[in-house]
């Protein structure tokens, strides 16, 4: 018996991490004395807030148009509220034009790379890197050339340069990172900007966790104000993170008029138009939602700085990056962190994702690491998580040198 044929890119891609994880609970009994703390994945787990779910649900109920479709590059009124936030906040001159809404950052990415690489073709991204990503290039036939970070997990564009051929297009950065938290100085993302401008390259820039971000009292970078920038910056940006809007799937891509031209024929192909009703609550917590972010902001922050001094006092275990949601740690055990992280859930009932997925399959600094998503447990569950990595047996002092 023949079979149809398998698209041989997509069935050399691996699978969804996260959905690999959780395929680890179902082969762990409960333990009922304890429950599981869940640091696998960086999404909200509380729903918007409720003035904003009553604002869609009123959008629901009288407002027609939400229930249709609507212009593919998005809805003119969030499109024109991003663009003004957008000037303001990066000290730039955005247009609604140069603006498009998309079905999460997720597809924003996807759409980006379809307008700038084919098969055979190279991306650049920095290891450790976003797993969709690279899944993405995977997917696309397109080389993802991994760039090894320098000090505080920040990439370096020196570097960089060293990698790209005649078949790379461009570079992709992700700051706050995931899933090393490091937040990427205005310097080195100019340097990286120099770097594309010169070779020719697209620089997509993913500020997905840029809500969050430490630094505050100006733009935290100025590439958005060269009037010339849309020759090679593309930004994404996603609404589910600031807003908890995680199953309305919105996210934005900035770039230029021109590019936003085949942005719109890759949106129309894929999902025509972005949910109405998640485009409604996105501009409603624009619009009135500011001072509840803020807290948000406030909140998460000190997160990552109990993350940070519970994981200092953990003996053998060492903090490489941590920010926004995410702590990029370096564990103490002998085993890969590929072996680690199920026996985690069996032994302290802890659900994270080992480096091993992160990085590429050859790379030894992966099996040392693990991504703690600590944004979505409180202050308490950090302490909690604390306490039961320092009795997990087994652990010793990780082989020298085998920093990621």
């Amino acid at each position: 018996m023949t079979t149809a044929p398998l698209n041989p890119a997509l069935a050399a891609t691996f699978r969804p991490p996260v959905m690999e994880a959780r395929r680890w609970l179902a082969a762990t009994p409960p333990d009922l004395t304890r429950p599981l703390l869940n640091v696998s994945q960086a999404a909200p787990v509380e729903p918007p807030p409720e003035p904003l779910r009553q604002a869609i649900a009123e959008a629901a109920l009288t407002r027609p148009e939400a229930h249709l479709y609507g212009p593919v590059l998005g809805n003119p009124d969030l499109r024109e509220t991003v663009a003004a936030e957008w000037s303001r906040a990066y000290a730039a001159d955005i247009r609604p034009a140069n603006v498009a809404i998309s079905q999460g950052c997720n597809q924003a990415f996807c759409a980006a790379i379809a307008t700038l690489a084919g098969p055979g073709d190279e991306v650049i991204l920095p290891v450790p890197w976003y797993f969709n990503h690279k899944m993405w290039l995977d997917m696309q036939g397109i080389r993802a050339v991994p760039l090894a970070c320098g000090p505080g997990m920040v990439p370096e564009a020196e570097a960089a340069a060293r990698l790209v051929t005649g078949r790379t297009r461009a570079i992709v950065l992700v700051t706050p990172n995931n899933p090393a938290g490091a937040e990427y100085p205005a310097a080195t993302l100019s340097a990286f900007h120099r770097l594309a401008r010169a070779r020719g390259l697209a620089l997509v820039l993913d500020e997905t966790y840029r809500d969050f971000d430490s630094r505050s009292g100006g733009p935290v970078h100025d590439l958005l104000r060269d009037p010339d920038w849309g020759r090679d910056v593309i930004q994404l940006y996603s609404f589910s993170k600031a807003y908890r809007l995680t199953g309305h799937r919105v996210g934005a891509l900035v770039a230029s008029e021109a590019r936003l031209v085949e942005v719109e024929k890759f949106l129309d192909t894929v999902a025509i138009s972005t949910s109405q009703l998640g485009q409604i609550g996105a501009l409603w917590g624009m619009r009135n939602l500011g001072d509840w972010l803020a807290g948000e902001r406030r909140e998460i922050l000190a997160r990552a700085e109990a993350t940070r001094r519970v994981m200092a006092a953990l003996s053998g275990w060492r903090v490489k990056g941590c920010g926004a949601y995410f702590a990029w740690v370096e564990h103490p055990f002998a085993e890969s962190a590929a072996d680690l992280a199920p026996r985690l859930v069996r032994d302290a009932g802890v659900l994270l994702l080992p480096g091993t997925m992160f990085m590429p399959v050859d790379d030894p600094a992966a099996a040392r690491h693990l991504r703690i998503a600590f944004a979505n447990i409180d202050a308490q569950g950090i302490e909690e998580l604390g306490r039961r990595l320092a009795t997990v047996p087994g652990a010793r002092v990780a082989a020298a040198g085998a920093a990621g």
